[in-house]
Formats: structure tokens, C-alpha cells, sequence
């Protein structure tokens, strides 16, 4: 009698023919020919007793709908819920996330000089579009209106940040800011202001006008969308 558990074995990374395993594909062609499941695969290295790499990885991009960007913003328990998925394989996917993350932002800042509304939109609307919360930030600028930091100030719930004009300042203080100018996402992707925005950008620039770190504009970033209280005359 033919066994089961045998019979529905899935096929290991080693019994593909060697043109369609993801390291040998890369070795040959580079990274940019591999998909994101055998990219994936790369990174979390081995299947588990029953599955590849490479399916273990679909499996990991079909948890949302969203594929290859939920991954953005999950954590180390969600991804331990996929069956082959241990703290260890998890960890690896985190890291190498964060990696992109922080080599795409540096690039994107550095030394970039803000003229209008529209180059902040643009450095952070991928980054901060997809968050699950409130995220409060600033963006210190020198003498010359370029970026010298980025700092997160507080992450919020839904539909809601708290901000102390304290914690805003001190740090700009301490990176020695000549200006700054707000940011914060809209998790429900609508990026109009409500009035805790305005009132809490009222407070920045009055504490900004007596300390000398003068408050620029307030962006809000939505779902491929934002808003410039400065462009909409809102200060």
C-alpha cells in the first residue's frame, strides 16, 4: 500500500532542475531575474521537512493581499503563524526588510534640499502610506532648507498621535535646526486635516517662534495623496 505522508511530499529546492533554483539563478542572471517568492526563499534559506524554500515563501507573500509590501509592516509573531515559519526564519525576513528600508530612505534624504510641499510628499509616501498607525515625525532642516535628520516623535493608534511640543524640541535643539517642517500619515488614507491636526500645529509654531526653529509647513500623508497646510493656506 502506498504511503500518504510519501506520496504528498512536496519537491525540495534540490530536486528542481538546476536553471530554476533561486541561488542558481541569481548566480547567473542576477538579482533582478528572480521573483519575490525565490528572492524570499534566498533570505529565509530552508523549507521545512514537507516544503521548499520557495513554497514556504508564497506562503508568507499569499498572508495579504498586498504581497511583497505587507511585509513593510508585520511582525516577527505574524510571521510565525505561517506553518514552517520559526523565530529564526522570521527574523531574517525582518531584517533584511529593515536593510531596504533604511538604505531607501538614506538615499532618498540625503542632502536633498526642500523647495515645495510636493519633494517631502514624495520622499516619505511610500514609506509612511502603508502604516497601520499614526506616526508623528520631523524633518530638521539647516540654513540652506536641507534635510539633516529624520526623527519619529510618537506613534499613535488608529486614528490618533500625541505630540508634546517638548519632545518635538529638544531634539531639534539638539541636531541644531534652523527649521522643520511636521509630517504625520492618515491610516484611513484620507489626508484631511482634523482639528487636533491644526490645533497641535498652532502650538509647534507659536513654541517654534520662541525658540527660534521656525515650523515650515504640516504635511498629512493619505493613500497616494496628501496635504500641505502651507499650500492650503491653513498657516
Amino acid at each position: 500500500m502506498e504511503n500518504n505522508l510519501y506520496s504528498e511530499k512536496s519537491f525540495t529546492i534540490k530536486e528542481l532542475p538546476e536553471t530554476e533554483r533561486p541561488r542558481e539563478k541569481l548566480y547567473s542572471n542576477g538579482p533582478g531575474s528572480l521573483s519575490n517568492e525565490e528572492l524570499l526563499a534566498i533570505i529565509i534559506r530552508t523549507g521545512s521537512r514537507t516544503e521548499s524554500s520557495v513554497e514556504l515563501s508564497k506562503k508568507v507573500l499569499s498572508l495579504d493581499n498586498r504581497g511583497l509590501v505587507y511585509l513593510r509592516d508585520t511582525t516577527l509573531e505574524e510571521l510565525m503563524e505561517v506553518k514552517g515559519i520559526g523565530k529564526c526564519k522570521a527574523a531574517q525576513i525582518l531584517s533584511a526588510i529593515e536593510i531596504g528600508k533604511r538604505i531607501n530612505h538614506h538615499t532618498a534624504c540625503e542632502k536633498v534640499k526642500i523647495t515645495q510641499p510636493a519633494t517631502v510628499a514624495n520622499l516619505f509616501m511610500d514609506e509612511m502610506r502603508y502604516l497601520q498607525k499614526e506616526h508623528f515625525r520631523i524633518i530638521l532642516l539647516d540654513t540652506k532648507n536641507q534635510i539633516i535628520a529624520k526623527e519619529e516623535i510618537s506613534i499613535g493608534t488608529l486614528n490618533a498621535s500625541i505630540v508634546h511640543p517638548r519632545d518635538v524640541f529638544k531634539i531639534a535643539i539638539k541636531r541644531n535646526a534652523n527649521s522643520m517642517i511636521l509630517i504625520h500619515n492618515h491610516p484611513s488614507g484620507d489626508p484631511t486635516p482634523s482639528k487636533e491636526d491644526i490645533s497641535i500645529t498652532n502650538r509647534l509654531m507659536e513654541v517654534g517662534n520662541l525658540v527660534g526653529i521656525k515650523v515650515l509647513d504640516h504635511i498629512i500623508i493619505g493613500d497616494r495623496d496628501y496635504i500641505s497646510f502651507k499650500e492650503k493656506n491653513i498657516i
